[in-house]
């Protein structure tokens, strides 16, 4: 393999790998694949569950060993692998987390400066703040920074998005628009990998080498993928065809079979064994089959929420909203982690009382709720009870369907009946949740990230059936992709209060961009966010107002002014400069987000 190059902009060999198979027990996850990766490479890595996307991810980091084959990389290459779950000691601190990850710089300041800039990229809190006092997200941020301050060549990431919220995927999508260092993600949202991505790999036993690689975004994969199955199901009608006729021709009697010669008995054999290897492939390619079962109502509002406030101690999640679930409503929720989507979902189930408010349904309305926090599984049962409680029957659409014919439905295998829950993937244990949601009648269906592990196939699958269900549904989901096949409306939650009504998510992103992005002269608002402290503009704010996008301009030049000091070298290494421009920067930054906040406010106050 060639050394290492400096230069960025000529693409080489960065790894290769010949061959390479894995196996755990007796299920085989994949055989004899060969693959290579160049340095500019951003390649998504997808498939379906069970596929061994992550393993072949950790063979990649060395974490893993394949069964044969070999992998090898440039001479010099700095791998760093981002797995799906985050280790972390609680106690640590966000700078101690990322002082260890760079222990290896001996150049103390170097080091305080690459934690600077990085905190400074990720927008991680600074201040002494544990790990043990971080959400989800925020761990997954740090987990991203840790990997990010280590200047890979190579970076590995397994599901990066998950946990994160809308505006955390957006942040990453923009950190891997443009990156220093080749990349392969594997990740189930689909717009997520048509934003990050020059290639595609999908693993898979439909291909005859186990794998389908297309050099482009993730809509021209979807273009070849269909063009190239369509061709491998034509495949199988004329081999189908042929195999036909040269049975009936082996079926003539002993005097005609004697004149036969015998490389053509040996043809037809092959034949045979051709027909059977593509119908295993395109036997592969199932999906799973998940149609829900309403109750067939016919009420034009199945349920109308009135003002509905709610509060977590002093902070207000949300205050005097609004909403009709009719049959055919398909309503998403959206916002950042925290803003209250979870809660309004609890509300709507009946779980959790709003502060102020009601909510009127149609009587005997049947609601249903698909939890994220997924606790109903009991992770020690089999997946036969797990699938039929009640025996090996479950009852679908007053139908009986023997739990074997029940777990195929949703791909599982009969020999895996016997196996507890907690050896299954996460894609699985959803899959199992699904099953026994569609055994339940609804008029309303509640989807709390149903999607979550989901691979891609059944996503697709999941929302054509969200499509075709007659009742009203209400979903929270960060897969923009999802939302924007399934929903008819949206309400984003802006995380201080506030909710807004859009008609889909590119308006909800609009108007995100034009509150947090390069200051420009607001046209007439699409939406309007209720607020109870809004009122009219005074004249001093109106001046304050005229004059504020000049001030933010201005902190904004001496941020980025500060930003430049700090890629000195002659700064970098004296000590006290690169203090002073430290806490420079800092206060800078802190005077650009204190000007953004009062603009809001200012703009949203003239709004009414």
């Amino acid at each position: 393999m060639p050394q290492l190059s400096q230069n960025k902009c000529i693409a080489f060999m960065i790894l290769s790998c010949q061959s390479i198979s894995k196996s755990f027990g007796a299920h085989q996850l994949f055989s004899n694949i060969s693959l290579s990766f160049e340095s500019n490479d951003r390649l998504g890595l997808i498939g379906p569950n069970g596929s061994g996307k992550s393993t072949l991810m950790k063979i990649f980091a060395g974490a893993e060993v394949a069964d044969s084959g070999k992998v090898s990389s440039a001479r010099g290459l700095k791998t760093v692998y981002l797995p799906q779950d985050d280790i972390f000691s609680p106690e640590q601190t966000v700078e101690m987390v990322l002082q260890e990850a760079i222990a290896d710089d001996p150049d103390e300041m170097s080091r305080y400066s690459r934690i600077q800039i990085m905190m400074g990229q990720t927008q991680l809190e600074s201040g002494g703040l544990r790990v043990a006092d971080l959400s989800g997200g925020w761990r997954k941020r740090l987990a991203i920074a840790r990997a990010l301050i280590r200047q890979p060549d190579f970076l590995l990431l397994d599901e990066p998005t998950n946990h994160l919220d809308i505006q955390g995927i957006l942040w990453l999508e923009k950190i891997l628009a443009a990156p220093s260092f080749a990349f392969i993600v594997t990740s189930h949202d689909r717009a997520f990998l048509e934003n990050t991505t020059n290639c595609i790999i999908e693993l898979n036993r439909c291909y005859p080498e186990g794998f389908f690689r297309v050099n482009g975004n993730y809509s021209r994969y979807l273009e070849e993928r269909e063009a190239f199955l369509d061709t491998q199901l034509q495949r199988e009608s004329v081999l189908s065809n042929k195999v036909r006729r040269e049975t009936e021709w082996l079926r003539r009697g002993p005097k005609a079979r004697s004149t036969k010669a015998r490389f053509r008995i040996d043809k037809a054999h092959e034949l045979q064994g051709e027909l059977n290897a593509v119908k295993g492939m395109n036997a592969a390619n199932r999906q799973v089959r998940i149609n829900f079962d309403a109750t067939g109502r016919k009420t034009k509002k199945l349920l109308e929420a009135q003002g509905l406030s709610k509060f977590l101690g002093n902070r207000k999640l949300f205050s005097d909203l609004d909403l009709v679930l009719s049959p055919g409503s398909r309503l998403g929720l959206m916002g950042e982690n925290g803003c209250g989507k979870t809660t309004l979902i609890n509300i709507l189930a009946g779980r959790t009382s709003p502060d102020s408010g009601k909510i009127v349904t149609a009587d005997g309305v049947q609601i249903v709720l698909f939890d994220q926090k997924r606790e109903q599984i009991n992770q020690e049962e089999t997946l036969r009870k797990a699938l039929s409680p009640n025996g090996d029957t479950v009852i679908y659409r007053g139908n009986p369907i023997h739990v074997v014919g029940w777990a195929k439905r949703f791909l599982f295998q009969p020999d895996q009946l016997d196996q507890p829950v907690n050896r299954l993937s996460g894609g699985e244990q959803a899959r199992i949740l699904i099953a026994r949601l569609m055994l339940r009648q609804a008029d309303i269906l509640l989807l709390d990230e149903p999607g979550n592990d989901l691979d891609i196939p059944s996503l697709a699958v999941l929302e054509d059936s969200l499509i075709d269900f007659p009742g009203a549904v209400v979903l929270v989901s960060h897969d923009r992709f999802f939302l924007d096949s399934v929903t008819t409306s949206i309400i984003g939650f802006d995380g201080k209060g506030g909710t807004a009504s859009y008609g889909d998510f590119d308006q909800w992103l609009e108007e995100r961009n034009r509150h947090t992005s390069t200051v420009k002269k607001k046209s007439v608002p699409r939406v309007q966010v209720r607020s109870a402290e809004s009122t009219k503009l005074t004249y001093a704010e109106r001046l304050e107002l005229d004059a504020i996008e000049a001030k933010i301009l201005k902190a904004e030049q001496e941020v980025e002014h500060c930003q430049r000091q700090l890629e000195n070298p002659l700064i970098t290494v004296n000590p006290q400069e690169l203090s002073h421009w430290c806490t420079l920067l800092k206060t800078n930054q802190e005077q650009v987000d204190a000007l953004y906040a009062r603009w809001e406010y200012l703009e949203s106050k003239q709004e009414f």
